[in-house]
């Protein structure tokens, strides 16, 4: 294979997946790189569902970004016949006063916002209408909710691969099983250095995810810290009560405490998918990870499920981990490198980046080529930070 290519994008998980497609549907010379075989569990895109919603309560600034990658899963499933996207309609319940989601008090209130700025369908429904319609959730009765239809599930392991193998027939080189070792640039060209080779390129996109702060280091060090989650899988007394269709994809804030929110989809392998956050414990993305315990399950039922959700067992199924890459704040990061205008670093997961991925690889992919993108970055750059200390 060629060491020199236009774009070489470094990572192929979500955002690189993306980038790589779609910078080889537009005919760049480019080449992805990636230490393991994506789609794989070693990072954030795994796990068979990922939420995906238009209203982001996270930021208005976000929105962009799920409404164009709503339209490139579907472009994809036309070219491909693949299932990507289940738009089965997602709840998210809360109250104006709690202490928020990913960093944003009245979560719910700006996801509202959102909703009516862009004229995204939705409904505020009140308690007993959810409870009508949805009769696994038990509610206090006090609790804002808002519907939106539109919402629902994307696969992840199925989006990467699709993209990848897009990519390839498209004439991108692909190399996995390489670890990147060191990237360095200077004003004409790039250099990546792997454990099996050398390649240069013109531009290079870094998209290593819980990998980019011992690649890069500097300021990318000192801002992202990585957090393990564990995902979990409860069996359902009914699993036909828990199907697509009818059981939404949800989040769930409960109460004032830091800990008291967890979200979850239907059933879509082996049970009904429940999780929630942590930000105490950090890790280094190469340790091994210790395999969540039936201790960790059934505290998870005890201070979540149990009460919550009407029908889903204490019986866990499966349990799995993945890494969150986190900025102060939860917010992305989609800049150049502060040193090197040739490299371009994306690593905006915090716990909310799947569902804007395949956008956000069509920025990079623009911004590679033409030096810009027709969705707005300035609200994701590396600067704000440092301004900020």
């Amino acid at each position: 294979m060629p060491r020199h290519s236009d774009v070489i994008v470094v990572g192929l998980g979500a955002m690189g997946s993306a980038a790589l497609y779609q910078l080889a549907k537009r005919e760049i010379h480019v080449t992805g790189i990636d230490r393991f075989t994506p789609p794989h569990e070693r990072g954030s895109s795994h796990g068979e569902s990922r939420i995906t919603r238009q209203a982001i309560g996270e930021g208005e600034e976000y929105v962009p970004f799920a409404l164009r990658s709503h339209e490139i899963w579907r472009e994809l499933e036309a070219d491909t016949g693949r299932s990507l996207l289940s738009p089965i309609g997602g709840l998210i319940i809360g109250r104006r006063t709690d202490s928020g989601i990913h960093g944003q008090a009245d979560f719910i209130g700006r996801t509202i916002a959102a909703a009516v700025r862009f004229g995204i369908a939705h409904e505020v429904l009140p308690t007993d209408e959810v409870t009508k319609r949805f009769p696994q959730f038990r509610l206090a009765g006090d609790e804002t909710c808002y519907y939106e239809p539109g919402a629902g599930f994307l696969r992840p392991e199925a989006c990467v691969a699709t993209q990848i193998d897009r990519a390839r027939a498209l004439g991108a080189g692909i190399r996995t099983g390489e670890t990147v070792t060191r990237v360095t640039a200077d004003a004409n060209s790039v250099t990546v250095v792997t454990d099996a080779a050398t390649y240069s390129a013109a531009r290079v996109i870094v998209t290593a995810g819980a990998w980019v702060p011992q690649l890069l280091g500097g300021a990318y060090a000192k801002l992202l810290r990585v957090y393990p989650q564990t995902l979990y899988w409860f069996a359902p007394d009914d699993t036909a009560a828990f199907a697509p269709g009818r059981f939404p994809i949800f989040i769930w804030r409960h109460g004032a405490g830091v800990d008291d929110h967890f979200y979850g989809f239907p059933v879509v392998g082996e049970g009904v998918k429940l999780a929630t956050e942590q930000f105490t414990q950090t890790i280094d993305p190469d340790e091994v990870r210790q395999a969540p315990s039936s201790a960790d399950a059934q505290g998870m039922h005890e201070s979540q499920v149990r009460g919550r959700l009407l029908g889903v067992t204490a019986a866990c199924t499966r349990a799995v981990t993945c890494l969150y890459t986190v900025t102060p704040g939860f917010g992305f990061v989609i800049d150049r490198h502060p040193d090197w205008e040739r490299v371009l670093v994306a690593s905006p997961c915090s716990g909310h980046g799947f569902k804007h991925s395949a956008a956000i690889g069509e920025a990079l992919a623009e911004c590679a080529i033409d030096g810009t993108s027709r969705i707005d970055l300035s609200p994701f750059s590396l600067g704000r930070f440092r301004d900020k200390s």
